[in-house]
């Protein structure tokens, strides 16, 4: 009598139902960085078209400085992906993470205003850097607040 086997193939991760709402939640929560990325770039070309001008001049300084889209669009990225990394943080180690997560994002949100009135700046431009910052915010946190196959 002879008897077969298969190979077994052997995981080096386990397998878990939730394998798939936690990729749906990295896919919307990147498109939510994705989007504030993109809503920035694409207010600041309709504001410098518009003519805004997005020149900053330190309070202490003579020599001014003028923002340019790649900027724009980095430290959209940068903050986008570091709000990301903190609500996975405290996902990890905190039962109230979206409710700290909100109460930090909108201290992080007010703060950042604070720069854009102590440089020197038209009114154009302070108002359409705290547009900026709104845009961020408007699409990053419903985006990233989202709970998938939960």
């Amino acid at each position: 009598m002879t008897t077969t086997t298969s190979p077994t193939i052997a995981r080096s991760y386990p397998v878990s139902r939730t394998d798939g709402a936690v990729s749906r939640r990295r896919q919307q929560r990147a498109l939510g960085v994705a989007a504030a990325v993109c809503a920035n770039s694409l207010l600041y070309l309709v504001a410098r078209a518009a003519g805004t001008d997005f020149t900053l001049t330190d309070p202490g300084a003579t020599q001014s400085h003028q923002l340019i889209l790649p900027e724009i669009a980095v430290f959209s990225l940068l903050f986008g992906l570091l709000g990301w990394a903190a609500l996975a943080l405290l996902e990890r180690f905190t039962r109230h993470a979206r409710v700290t997560w909100t109460l930090l994002a909108g201290a992080v949100l007010t703060a950042s205003f604070l720069p854009v009135f102590i440089e020197r700046a038209t009114a154009d431009t302070r108002i359409m850097l705290c547009a900026l910052h709104v845009v961020v915010a408007a699409a990053l946190l419903p985006m990233l607040r989202h709970q998938s196959g939960r």
